[in-house]
């Protein structure tokens, strides 16, 4: 799977992820991934923390990595709510599943804390007023972003990278 940069390409990193959600309803799909993700998980059982290669992910550090997306985005929702066009930064996201140890996680713990985050963030958007929704961030590579765009992204990323690691067990397990 070959997505863009997301530093060296922020433009096309964004219209992958959100080729990835199409015209669905962002918060559908949002609310369905922890209960996806969950069983993603449960089937790897004891491949949970394989990787097919020398520097690709397994399916836990794939499943961090949703997870590290979703504790920056719920910060950044709430500086786009709560302040005026706040500064929003970006992150080195293989950084983060290798220095944040991902792979040594235990995956009951990740997912319990991906549940939360990701309740916590459905009823922010739940309550938001639409007119809300357009309050913007300026990210320091994309610039500016709103809240609905955000959240469209975060949707289609859980669908980029929960295929991600989809295709990681099936490579692990050689099918």
């Amino acid at each position: 799977m070959r997505v863009p940069d997301p530093v060296g390409d922020p433009r096309g990193y964004q219209q992958a992820l959100l080729s990835h959600l199409a015209d669905d309803d962002p918060a559908e799909v949002a609310a369905q991934t922890p209960a996806s993700l969950r069983k993603l998980v449960a089937d790897a059982g004891s491949d949970v923390r394989t990787r097919p290669a020398e520097g690709e992910w397994s399916v836990l550090e794939c499943v961090g990595h949703i997870v590290g997306a979703e504790i920056v985005y719920t910060a950044r929702a709430r500086w786009i709510l709560a302040q005026d066009e706040p500064r929003l930064i970006g992150y080195d996201q293989n950084l983060w599943v290798e220095r944040l140890r991902m792979n040594e996680e235990d995956p009951a713990a990740v997912l319990d804390l991906f549940e939360a985050l990701r309740r916590a963030n459905l009823a922010l958007w739940e309550r938001t007023p639409a007119p809300d929704r357009t309050r913007f961030g300026m990210h320091d590579e994309r610039g500016p972003e709103s809240y609905e765009l955000l959240f469209r992204l975060l949707a289609g990323h859980d669908r980029l990278h929960h295929e991600q690691a989809a295709q990681t067990l099936d490579r692990v397990r050689g099918a």
